[in-house]
């Protein structure tokens, strides 16, 4: 099968699935109320409305009833229904009547044996082609994602062609369960998130915070040398601002309720480009001072929905990398090659592949036709002139600016979410963002919006998830762990830390009286890159046994041989 056919094939596989999931549900919980059963990337899903929870054991006894479906073979069937007759053929579903009223005519359905369900399609011929199925997990889901509604059970499951790919596909989860940010995060004792201060709020731990630090220092360093010119913006600010920027009107939801101070209301920021803006406007600017790079690790807030949130990947207080360019139309191209030239050089640093997309111009969009072709032009000029390899998502673009987005991928082969590029033709013209021209008169400003890593809270999600935890040394919060074999070597073992924390390295040593195969598990554990094993050999000649995270011992190092490998190893940032 060509790749489009197997894609189809594989959906129409899932959500037939879904269907032989639910049919499974009535024939055991016989009072079940369905939701919707969609297919997902990778699978697919049912909600329900049980008179009880569902446990572990449920799925097995699922599993085997949607295996009896499938062996009947049964075909499935398309119908068309008039809302009246649906009425009727759901009557004791009142989400599926919810649907029909909200659907309206006309309305398909698909049977199975006695299952009917209110389905679009499309569907296998019939159940007897489900070779390899799976059910994953259970957890709860609002009806129609509104906390306000019923809560539901919402069982994921997946299938596919062969039970080869099924196991793989198991296996990979398997492999991403252990690299789960969340679980690496407690165990390594990165962040948490307390309900106290507040679902969404991350508290970052001493370690999280080393390796926070050291990406902010590295991200700062980058930017200063390449011509970035640092600011700080409140995190609060009238709302005004917002009004004139168009956020109030466009992303009211997303924006916390006001606070009154002095009679006037006020929002937490869920932007940084108005306080750049209004710096830039703090006095008159000439042609001669383009370009202006403004560049800011900024916390914004904005709302999201409590069953959406998910660890640092989705939280309602975050760090952005944020950026605003304010640029001449003549140096658009070599501020978007810059851009990029930064974004490929610190993605490299990190270890991830990446592709580009070039987004165009959405249906509903505002600005002139020769202003989208002239910035939509800059971009993919910029993109084949570095010889980039790009898609172009036809309309993906923002309603006020075409962009380039990068994807990153992870070790896993999952796509993350990393930098954007966007042409603003909204924001210069909302705020009259000018500057005198070479010919004495106004002009107005091109804004490009950019970020490199994103969310600080995003992005470090990620990388826990990609290295699975085992951070670099330039990264790690603790770079090497001294470990004294017996109690006489301890004082020896405070000789190194001396030494190497005269070179910056962040060391400890485990003096704990403990065997020393606990200690090495227990720094094996939390994942330290350099284990420095010292014994009576070691105190004697002034050496260290080195055992690296990646396996392997080199016993009789001489310390200084070491210094200089593990300074070299942070210095270049170099991987694993």
């Amino acid at each position: 099968m060509s790749p489009e056919k197997t894609s189809d094939w594989l959906e129409r596989l899932r959500h037939s699935a879904s269907h032989i999931m639910a049919d499974a549900m009535l024939r055991l919980f016989p009072g079940a109320k369905l939701g919707i059963g969609p297919t997902i990337e990778d699978g697919f899903y049912y909600d329900f409305d049980l008179p009880r929870p569902l446990t572990d054991h449920d799925l097995e006894a699922i599993e085997a009833k949607m295996r009896e479906i499938i062996a009947a073979d049964l075909p499935f069937i398309r119908g068309e229904v008039t809302p009246e007759a649906a009425q009727r053929l759901f009557r004791g579903q009142p989400y599926k009547l919810e649907l029909i009223e909200e659907l309206g005519a006309p309305l398909t359905i698909y049977r199975h044996g006695d299952f009917v369900d209110l389905c679009r399609g499309s569907h296998v011929e019939s159940t007897g082609q489900i070779k390899a199925f799976k059910l994953l997990s259970v957890a709860g889901a609002y009806w129609h994602g509104d906390e306000h509604r019923p809560m539901l059970q919402r069982i994921y499951g997946t299938a596919f062609e062969t039970e080869e790919a099924l196991e793989a596909h198991l296996q990979r989860l398997a492999e991403a369960a252990k690299r789960d940010h969340r679980k690496l995060g407690k165990e390594l004792d990165l962040f948490s998130v307390n309900p106290n201060i507040g679902a969404g709020l991350i508290l970052w731990h001493p370690n999280g915070s080393i390796i926070r630090h050291q990406i902010e220092t590295f991200w700062k360093e980058e930017h200063l040398k390449r011509g970035y010119q640092p600011v700080y913006t409140p995190h609060i600010a009238s709302e005004e601002i917002y009004k004139i920027s168009g956020h109030l009107e466009a992303y009211a939801d997303m924006m916390y309720s006001p606070m009154d101070i002095d009679g006037n209301p006020y929002r937490a920021k869920p932007m940084n480009c108005p306080g750049h803006i209004c710096i830039f406007q703090s006095t008159i600017r000439s042609y001669r001072e383009l370009p202006i790079r403004y560049a800011e690790l900024g916390t914004v807030y904005r709302y999201e929905r409590s069953g959406v949130l998910h660890g640092l990947l989705r939280v309602r207080g975050f760090t952005q990398d944020d950026s605003h360019i304010f640029c001449r139309p003549d140096q658009l191209k070599q501020e978007v090659h810059g851009v990029l030239d930064l974004t490929e050089f610190m993605l490299k640093i990190f270890g991830y592949k990446y592709h580009a997309y070039l987004a165009t111009r959405p249906e509903k969009s505002i600005g002139s036709d020769e202003e989208w072709e002239f910035a939509t032009n800059a971009l993919r000029q910029v993109l084949e002139e570095r010889r980039m390899p790009y898609d172009v998502d036809e309309g993906g673009g923002v309603f006020y600016a075409p962009k380039i987005d990068v994807k990153l991928w992870d070790a896993l082969g999952r796509e993350w979410q990393g930098p954007t590029c966007q042409v603003d033709l909204n924001l210069p013209v909302r705020f009259n963002i000018t500057y005198i021209g070479e010919d004495g008169k106004e002009h107005r400003v091109i804004m490009i919006h950019r970020t490199v890593l994103g969310s600080l809270e995003r992005f470090i999600g990620g990388l826990i998830e990609h290295y699975a935890g085992a951070f670099p040394p330039w990264l790690a919060p603790v770079q090497a762990v001294i470990i004294p074999i017996a109690d006489r070597h301890v004082g020896y073992a405070g000789q190194v830390l001396v030494k190497l924390k005269e070179k910056d390295i962040r060391v400890q040593v485990d003096d704990r009286p403990e065997r020393m195969q606990s200690k090495i598990r227990d720094a094996q554990g939390q994942k330290v890159p350099y284990m420095l094993i010292v014994g009576d050999e070691e105190a004697a000649v002034g050496t260290v046994a080195v055992r690296r995270r990646q396996g392997g011992v080199d016993r009789g190092q001489p310390l200084e041989a070491f210094l200089e490998e593990i300074t070299l190893a942070v210095r270049e940032r170099a991987n694993p």
